[in-house]
Parts: structure tokens; sequence; C-alpha cells
């Protein structure tokens, strides 16, 4: 376990975790890291009871927390905070996986005034990368070759770019299943949305929201503008090819999520599990796969490292049937 993240308040005061604290971590279920709680005996004394701020620190907008929900948001849409981690989120591995754009050039970005929102990306130049500290010419050639790429994202994977709260990548699979280019989706109604499987009134109403706001629907016409593709091909007549096929993802993959990799076979015709039983068909491995492995082994379930995967998904998504 590398690192732990604490993100719900509660817990963190339930927990009484303090700034500067030294804290147990173990491992809850088969990979997620949780913190158990403080070690109290070599807890420093001027340690105090963690309070969440009533003001964003990036930019002294009042936080809010809306009812029923753990999280605390800041109002300004506006918060350089946001814009940052918006970017980054938009350019990620399982967003628009834009290879090369880290944190770091995101912020430069940013600061350059280059880009002010996710779609300005696609109006860079290989000029305006080199001017940056410490990228050089092929460097931005790469950048400018991976921003090129990502025009021909799956769908699924540019909705979960957009950054709408609620819509996570397997949320974004289903919602192509039902409304195949951006636009359709664009124009749903909460009535129209929670007619898909999966799709709540809570998902609905930020759905709407999101495309009701002028400035998400400028930042998917630069999209449109710059030639990224918004609409998914119509489902050929074999249309779901690993019917009858269960997948299990164990360990850390390295070009996508696990989720990611979940919703892919899932808009295929497979089905997802958690373990492996005698129903399981396919067992996808990354780095530290622990006892799955060794259980499908066991049970002469297929495995698959993930570069086999990705070949069984390109088959897959051609004329033949993989299994």
């Amino acid at each position: 376990m590398r690192q732990a993240a604490l993100h719900n308040a509660e817990d963190v005061l339930r927990k009484d975790i303090r700034e500067g604290d030294t804290v147990i971590v173990q491992r809850a279920g088969e990979v997620i890291p949780e913190v158990v709680g403080p070690v109290l005996s070599v807890r420093p004394d001027d340690t105090a009871p963690y309070r969440l701020p009533e003001t964003c620190p990036a930019c002294g907008s009042r936080v809010v927390r809306p009812q029923g929900e753990v999280m605390s948001y800041c109002l300004n849409r506006s918060c350089p905070a946001q814009t940052f981690e918006l970017l980054r989120h938009f350019v990620s591995r399982g967003a628009m996986d834009i290879e090369g754009m880290g944190d770091k050039l995101c912020l430069a970005l940013l600061r350059q005034g280059l880009v002010r929102d996710p779609g300005d990306i696609y109006a860079l130049s290989t000029g305006d990368l080199e001017g940056l500290e410490r990228m050089g010419t092929k460097s931005a050639a790469n950048v400018m070759a991976a921003i090129e790429r990502s025009k021909t994202r799956p769908l699924p994977n540019i909705i979960f770019a957009l950054g709408i709260r609620h819509v996570g990548l397997e949320t974004a699979g289903l919602l192509v299943r039902k409304f195949r280019s951006l636009n359709a989706l664009k124009d749903a109604t909460e009535e129209d949305l929670v007619t898909v499987e999966g799709i709540g009134p809570k998902v609905a109403e930020s759905i709407v929201g999101y495309f009701g706001e002028l400035a998400n629907r400028l930042i998917i016409d630069k999209l449109r503008g710059a030639g990224v593709v918004l609409e998914t091909t119509p489902l050929p007549i074999r249309a779901e090819p690993l019917v009858g096929a269960e997948f299990v993802f164990t360990g850390r993959l390295e070009r996508f999520t696990r989720t990611a990799g979940e919703t892919l076979v899932k808009q295929l015709g497979a089905g997802v599990s958690s373990n492996v039983t005698r129903k399981s068909t396919h067992v996808v491995i990354g780095d530290d796969p622990g006892s799955k492995a060794d259980r499908a082994r066991q049970l002469g379930t297929r495995v698959l490292t993930e570069d086999e995967f990705v070949a069984l998904l390109e088959e897959a998504q051609g004329a033949g049937d993989p299994r």
C-alpha cells in the first residue's frame, strides 16, 4: 500500500485523526487501504481536532456541504483550484488519456493563460508548449501527438472527462448505450435520463444541470470544433460478442483503471464480478494481483495479462468471436 486517502470529514472527526498524527493503515478487502485510527502514544502535544474550513483555501469563497452528502464544495465556478482539478481530471488516463500532460504542465498552461478550460487544450500549438519551462521540441511534439490521439477516445471516456458530478466511467457507459452521441445526451431531460437502468433522480438532475450551464456548453463546442468525436458508431449486428463471459479484475493496471476495464467489457455484453468463482471466465491481472490470480489458476479460469486483455478487446470489437 502506497497511500490511503481521507476524504470523509465525518470519518476524520469520528476517528479523531489530527495533522501530524501517526496512523494505522490496513487493507479493507483485497486492495483498498483504510486508515484505522491514530497511534495516540506518539501524538504530538500541540495537535488540535480537525475542523473543515468554512472558506475555500484557494479563492476564499464560501464552502457548503449539500444536505445528505459527506463532501463540502467551493461555490466559486472560477476557483483556480477547481479549474486545475478539472483539467488534470480531463487529461487523466481513464478520461482523455493525454500522455505527457501531467500536473506540472497543466499548472503551467493555466498560469500562462494558454488554457482556461479543457476545451482550450485542442487550440494549443507546438510553439505554445515549447515556450514553457522544461518543455523541449521532442516533448512538445509528443504531447501534441497525444492530444491528437485523444480526439478519437471512446464516448464514455469523453463524458467521464467532462467532470459531471456523480457521473463516473461506468455511469457514462450506461448513458452511451442509451444516448449514442453527446448531443443527444445534452438534450435529454431528467425524465429521459431516469429511464436508463442505473440512473437515478440525483444523477439525472446533475447531468441536466451540467448541460444547462453556458460555460460547459462552450467547452463542448470547443471539443466539437477541434474534431473530437462526440458520437459513437452504431452497434454491429453482433453487438455483444462477450455475452456469457464474466470478468474479474485484480491488481494495478497500467493502461487504464479497473473501472474502465469493467465498463469496456460490459459494453461488449460481459458480466463483471469482484470475486473469482466457477462462473468466472476471464481474470485480468495487473501488478500485485493477490489471491484472486491463484484462485483463478486453481479453477482453470483463463488468466489474462493487461496486454492480452487489450488484444482480446480488439478482437471482440472486430468481426470475430474471441471466446
